[in-house]
């Protein structure tokens, strides 16, 4: 398939969701760091745009899970919420518990050894900390703001949910957080040698990097439906209804 190379990455993820896997074996951050052209992020990962162009024609043809095949942008916002948290949150969370205790065992035994397990397991308490904090906070006051806004904006009435705050405050906040786990797995991913087990690791050893990987994966999707659809609908909605609400109140 041709590709533009000009084009920014995340908006070759939004018009083709399977491509977000390809990114993600590349090393291609499509998420935090999508705002550039693919010819950068090719440059900056070593590999040529031709090459991207075919992996993505054959994950386009293969494409599997639902954050492949649907469209977010077509679905309503609570859809793709109940998505986010269904999907996305549930995995966050029994994963934290999981690598935790993967840590905890793998570091005792291995960390007087391979010191750098010690510096993984205090960055993952931090993140984990961190992001569990962060998944309370959209569940319990952005998503069931954007429920409100979403609401008003089909009844095309000024929701009172409107003349609050506007939503883009704690959307700004959020993609801070999203920026520090980022940055933080992307301190894990350099620190492991990107999740290369030494010839000394049992079976422990292994899972726990699996498992990082699949977590750094599963986040990296979950920031993407966020940062470059989620929060960008729900502050042009919110901007319509307020629009909107005041026409009608004038």
């Amino acid at each position: 398939m041709e590709i533009d190379a000009t084009r920014m990455v995340k908006e070759i993820v939004l018009e083709e969701p399977a491509s977000a896997k390809v990114f993600e074996q590349i090393g291609i951050d499509y998420c935090c760091g999508g705002n550039r052209p693919l010819a950068d992020a090719c440059r900056t990962a070593g590999v040529d745009v031709e090459d991207i162009a075919q992996l993505l024609e054959a994950e386009k043809s293969s494409a599997v899970t639902e954050d492949e095949f649907v469209d977010w942008n077509k679905r309503s916002l609570t859809e793709l919420m109940n998505h986010i948290v269904q999907k996305h949150h549930t995995f966050c969370r029994a994963e934290i518990a999981r690598i935790k205790a993967l840590l905890d065992k793998v570091t005792q035994v291995h960390g007087s050894l391979h010191s750098e397990l010690r510096r993984i397991q205090a960055l993952f308490t931090e993140l984990s900390g961190e992001l569990l904090v962060h998944l309370l906070k959209e569940e319990q006051i952005l998503f069931p703001q954007i429920v409100s806004i979403e609401g008003a904006a089909a009844h095309r009435m000024l929701s009172p949910q409107a003349v609050l705050p506007p939503v883009q405050s704690p959307i700004q906040m959020l993609v801070l957080d999203h920026d520090s786990a980022g940055a933080a797995l992307h301190e894990i991913r350099r620190l492991s040698d990107n999740y290369q087990v030494p010839a000394d690791a049992c079976g422990s050893y292994r899972a726990l990097y699996g498992a990082l990987q699949s977590f750094e994966a599963g986040l990296h999707q979950h920031v993407h439906l966020e940062n470059n659809i989620l929060f960008p609908r729900a502050v042009t909605m919110e901007q319509a209804v307020v629009s909107g609400g005041k026409k009608c109140l004038n």
